[in-house]
């Protein structure tokens, strides 16, 4: 096995870290100009054909794009992810020519930015439990619910949007449509008030007799559970690569800090130095699970237990690096001006959603109890 980059996925991992460093900003707001910045050099459309405007790159150079975005701007780098994996792949994969031909050139561009909404105020973890209706009527159908913990919500242009058309049905009742923003009937919610990643606006969404037309209506009728599952896999690479990132930063600001006491002529307690040796050893265990799973992906074979593995193993390590290291470097780490104290905070969300840690865990116990 080669475990090592090759150059030209060195260069590209170089220059989106120069991008990162040099032009994403770390402030309060929606990160709108970041994503402009990001836009203008192709970052939206990475991993997209360039058929419909894209990059046409693997998906191991959009994971390197989502880490080295995430290690400056955790915020940024999810709402990136989320656009990709879970906001355009399932117009790529599922759309109709004319769909793909409305919209997947303006997300690739970033002239669009995409959303997913899945997640209900009933049914996190168990998605065939969602409650949000589509009604057949003349040309289309009336939607009517409500979603919850939507990224980008609000901001969005197009949402990729689940709902059932008889609940009865269970998740075989479960249909998927492209919704853009700004459609009468379509509302959003204040933003959710989030322990971090408050730049990534969380917000409701709600529904009321909300016409979408049959053409966009993404597969068949029924079909949105399948669909929903299909884009699992990728999002949670992408989440793990959000975690790389964050674990990253906690530990490299960390080992910057403690460089500057050495040189000042403090000595490093061997205590403090075995637990910044085992946050790099640990760093470098989720590296390879995550380049793995994407390697694995791009191979075109299931990486349903890589995904798993990669999106708990690396996102568990950035809330413990951002918490060890807040205890390394003392009260001044935990001070609300110092970086560390946001990543800790930015750190908790990505352990929950794209699936939550645990079930990561089911899945991946699944997976070897099947084998």
């Amino acid at each position: 096995m080669h475990f090592l980059l090759s150059d030209y996925h060195l260069s590209r991992r170089d220059e989106f870290r120069l991008f990162a460093e040099q032009e994403i900003d770390t402030g309060d707001r929606f990160p709108r100009e970041n994503l402009k910045k990001a836009a203008e050099r192709g970052y939206l459309g990475l991993p997209l054909p360039e058929e419909w405007g894209g990059q046409g790159e693997d998906f191991l150079t959009y994971i390197l794009l989502i880490e080295e975005v995430s290690k400056v701007c955790a915020a940024t780098g999810a709402i990136i992810a989320v656009h990709t994996s879970v906001g355009s792949f399932p117009l790529l994969y599922f759309g109709t020519e004319e769909q793909k031909k409305r919209y997947l050139p303006a997300l690739a561009r970033g002239d669009m930015l995409g959303a997913f909404a899945l997640t209900e105020q009933g049914s996190g973890s168990d998605a065939a439990a969602l409650a949000s209706t589509a009604t057949a009527c003349d040309g289309g159908y009336q939607i009517n619910g409500s979603k919850m913990f939507i990224t980008s919500g609000g901001e969005a242009d197009l949402y990729t949007m689940f709902v059932t058309i008889d609940k009865k049905l269970g998740y075989k009742g479960i249909t998927a449509f492209l919704v853009e923003g700004g459609s009468p009937g379509l509302g959003a919610g204040k933003p959710e008030k989030k322990m971090g990643l408050n730049r990534a606006k969380t917000s409701e969404l709600t529904m009321e007799d909300l016409f979408v037309p049959t053409s966009n209506r993404l597969g068949e009728e029924g079909k949105g559970f399948k669909i929903a599952l299909s884009l699992l896999d990728g999002g949670r690479i992408g989440i793990g690569a959000q975690g790389l990132g964050l674990a990253r930063a906690s530990i490299e600001y960390t080992t910057g800090m403690l460089r500057e006491e050495e040189r000042a002529g403090r000595k490093i307690e061997q205590g403090v130095s075995f637990a910044l040796a085992d946050l790099a050893a640990k760093l470098e265990a989720a590296r390879l699970l995550v380049y793995r799973a994407a390697l694995i992906k791009d191979s075109g074979q299931k990486c349903s237990k890589e995904a798993s593995m990669a999106k708990y193993f690396a996102t568990d390590l950035a809330m413990e690096a951002a918490s060890r290291c807040i205890d390394l470097t003392g009260y001044s780490g935990a001070g609300s001006d110092n970086p560390l104290s946001r990543y800790f905070c930015d750190a908790k969300a990505p352990q929950i959603y794209e699936g939550a840690n645990q079930i990561q865990r089911i899945v991946v116990a699944r997976e070897l109890l099947q084998d």
